[in-house]
C-alpha cells in the first residue's frame, strides 16, 4: 500500500482575534490532517503564565504536539527575529516528518514574519534609550509611536510595553518608521491562511465570559505566585488579564472592575487584530470547521 506524502513546503496558518476559537479548531484540523501545532502568540511564549494567556491544556491538545509555548521566563527578552528563527526550524522539522505544520495564533507580526519571510531590522538594543522610554506610560509611548509610525501604532498591542518600547527604539535609532523596515523576503513556504472571524455578538459574548472562567481556573492565584518571583512592572505582566488583576491585588480596583477592564481591553485588542488581518487579502475567512476542511483538502490535494 502506497503512503501519501505531502510536498514538504506546505504550511497552514489558523489565525483570528482573541477568543475566536483558534486553538480548539487547530487541534481538530491537525488531528484530521496529520498535523502538529506551532503557537504564534506573543504571550504564550512565557513560562508560568498559563491561565491568563489561555494556553491549551494537555487534555485539550488531544495528543497533538504543540510548540513555541513556555519557552522563556517572564523577565526574559524575546524578539521577533528569535521567534522567526525558532518557528522556521520547527516548521521544517515537521515537514521533514511528512506532517503538516499548523501555525496558530493572533499575533499578526509573528505570523507575517513567517508567511512573508520578513527581513527584520537588525537594530541592537540601546539600554540608555530603553531606560528613558521605560519611565513613560503605555499611553505616552503610543502617542510618540503614532507620530513616528502610525501603521505600527494602529496594529500594536498597546498593553504590551515591551513591544511599544522596541518599536519606538527602532524608529528613533534608524530615523525611519519600524513598519517600513520590515521587507518581504523570498517566500519560504507554500502557505494557506485560514481566518476565524466570529459574528461580533458571539465574539463579545465569548470575551465577556472569559475573565470569569479564568478567575475560576485560578488566575488570581497564578498572578500572586508570579509576584513572589517577578516585579509587577515587567512588560509580560503588563499584558491583558495580568495588569488588571494586579491592580485589584494592589487594591486599586474591585474584582468586578478588574473583570470589566479585562473584557473591555480584550475587545479592543480583538478589534485591532481584525484590522491587522483584514489588510491581507490572501486570508480565507471561514465560519466553521467544514469550510476549513474543504480549503485544506483542496490545498494539500487530498
Amino acid at each position: 500500500m502506497s503512503i501519501k506524502t505531502y510536498p514538504h513546503n506546505k504550511l497552514i496558518v489558523i489565525l483570528g482575534p482573541t477568543a475566536s476559537g483558534k486553538s480548539e479548531l487547530s487541534v481538530k484540523l491537525a488531528k484530521k490532517f496529520n498535523g502538529e501545532v506551532i503557537s504564534a502568540d506573543s504571550r504564550q511564549i512565557y513560562q508560568e503564565m498559563t491561565i491568563g494567556t489561555a494556553k491549551v491544556t494537555k487534555r485539550e491538545m488531544d495528543n497533538i504536539p504543540h510548540y513555541m509555548t513556555n519557552i522563556i521566563k517572564p523577565d526574559q527578552e524575546f524578539s521577533l527575529a528569535q521567534f522567526k528563527q525558532k518557528a522556521i526550524k520547527i516548521i521544517k522539522d515537521i515537514q521533514k516528518r511528512d506532517k503538516i505544520p499548523f501555525l496558530v495564533g493572533g499575533t499578526g507580526l509573528y505570523i507575517q514574519s513567517i508567511v512573508d519571510n520578513l527581513d527584520i531590522p537588525d537594530v541592537k538594543p540601546d539600554k540608555k534609550l530603553r531606560d528613558k522610554l521605560e519611565k513613560l506610560s503605555n499611553q505616552e509611548l503610543l502617542s510618540q509611536l503614532k507620530k513616528l509610525d502610525p501603521d505600527t501604532a494602529n496594529s500594536i498591542d498597546y498593553h504590551n510595553k515591551r513591544r511599544l518600547i522596541r518599536a519606538l527604539e527602532v524608529c528613533l535609532i534608524t530615523k525611519k518608521p519600524f513598519s517600513k523596515q520590515r521587507k518581504k523576503g523570498k517566500i519560504l513556504f507554500n502557505t494557506l491562511q485560514i481566518g476565524i472571524n466570529p459574528d461580533k455578538k458571539i465574539l463579545e459574548q465569548r470575551i465577556s465570559q472569559r475573565a470569569d472562567k479564568m478567575i475560576k481556573k485560578g488566575l488570581i492565584e497564578e498572578i500572586e505566585k508570579l509576584l513572589t518571583k517577578y516585579k509587577n512592572s515587567l512588560p509580560s505582566l503588563n499584558s491583558i488579564g495580568y495588569a488588571e488583576i494586579i491592580q485589584y491585588l494592589e487594591k486599586k480596583t474591585s474584582l468586578d472592575q478588574a473583570k470589566n477592564l479585562i473584557n473591555r481591553h480584550s475587545l479592543q485588542y480583538a478589534k485591532r487584530q481584525i484590522t491587522w488581518f483584514k489588510r491581507d487579502k490572501r486570508i480565507h475567512w471561514i465560519q466553521g470547521q467544514n469550510q476549513a476542511e474543504k480549503l485544506i483538502k483542496d490545498f494539500i490535494g487530498k
